[in-house]
């Protein structure tokens, strides 16, 4: 690949950072410099890397501070990463570049009493003017939410991927890998809504211009209910509300192998991240349900924590 083409690479992934994960400008243009100059070393061929070009970025960098260098081998495994899971190239040498130990940061989430605002403006909306667009801003927020969803898996599902009184849908996730994800009656509801202003031989349930609704779109939609229900849009993105689903679900009980499962992970240790976002509800979890545990009446025995 030329100098040019990994530009355009980069700058697809700096979208799907911005569109997906709500990343900040700031995170944005680190992430465009560390790339940029990671391509620049490889002679701009850093979106064709082979594991050999990449061992030769690892040793460049081992002189830097070990920030530094788990920052730079960070945004180029997740680069490589996107490149792959977007067909762009068929493998992902960036599995086996060795990284310097570096703490991984907590999710983003939601209190539940922000959910019910963003919810509370949905429904005024919703009341006020329920037109076309305001039916799939509802459909949206209802599937992100209530099933989890990731931003790309959202806007690019198929036109009758949600069915009536199925409870469930089948999404073919990162990796081509199909996985089983419930929908609520609610967010079904929602769906269907939506679904009547969508021709029935359409390819997409939320069609935008030829093709599928866009992540930057979505990212924009969310930011605006945020915006409209009070709450700071910096705080609000699509992937926000998918850690707020996983929190939620976890201080309501669910067990990280359900939760692996419905956020289609495909290493338990990824999921693990919300066991410190939820760690009060799981410790009041331990002292209600272990046998040593002392919220039964009547019982003096020592309690955990």
């Amino acid at each position: 690949m030329s100098d040019t083409s990994d530009r355009q690479l980069i700058a697809l992934f700096l979208d799907m950072l911005a569109a997906e994960r709500g990343a900040a400008r700031n995170t944005l243009l680190a992430y465009g410099r560390d790339l940029q100059q990671a391509s620049d070393w490889l002679g701009g061929r850093l979106g064709a890397a082979d594991a050999d070009a990449l061992a030769q970025l690892a040793g460049h960098w081992a002189g830097m501070a070990r920030a530094s260098a788990a920052r730079k081998g960070s945004a180029v495994r997740q680069f490589l990463a996107f490149l792959a899971s977007d067909g762009i190239r068929p493998d992902n040498p960036g599995r086996d570049l060795v990284l310097a130990a570096s703490a991984r940061p907590l999710p983003k989430t939601l209190d539940p009493r922000d959910v019910d605002r963003l919810f509370a403006a949905l429904a005024e909306k919703l009341a006020d003017a329920p037109d076309a667009r305001t039916l799939r801003l509802s459909a949206l927020i209802e599937l992100l939410y209530g099933s989890g969803l990731r931003a790309t898996e959202l806007v690019s599902l198929p036109r009758h991927a949600v069915r009536p009184g199925r409870g469930f849908l089948v999404l073919v996730g990162k990796g081509g890998k199909e996985r089983l994800v419930p929908i609520g009656t609610r967010a079904e509801a929602a769906v269907m809504a939506h679904a009547a202003d969508v021709p029935s031989d359409s390819r997409w349930l939320f069609p935008s211009r030829g093709s599928h609704l866009t992540r930057l779109r979505l990212y924009q939609l969310v930011k605006g209910l945020a915006a409209d229900a009070g709450i700071p849009p910096d705080r609000v993105s699509p992937h926000v509300l998918r850690h707020a689903f996983a929190t939620h679900l976890l201080e309501g009980g669910a067990d990280l192998r359900t939760l692996q499962t419905l956020l289609g992970h495909a290493d338990i240790a990824t999921t693990q991240i919300y066991t410190h976002v939820a760690s009060a509800a799981l410790v009041a979890l331990v002292n209600a349900r272990h046998p040593l545990g002392r919220d039964k009446p009547g019982d003096a025995g020592p309690r955990l924590g």
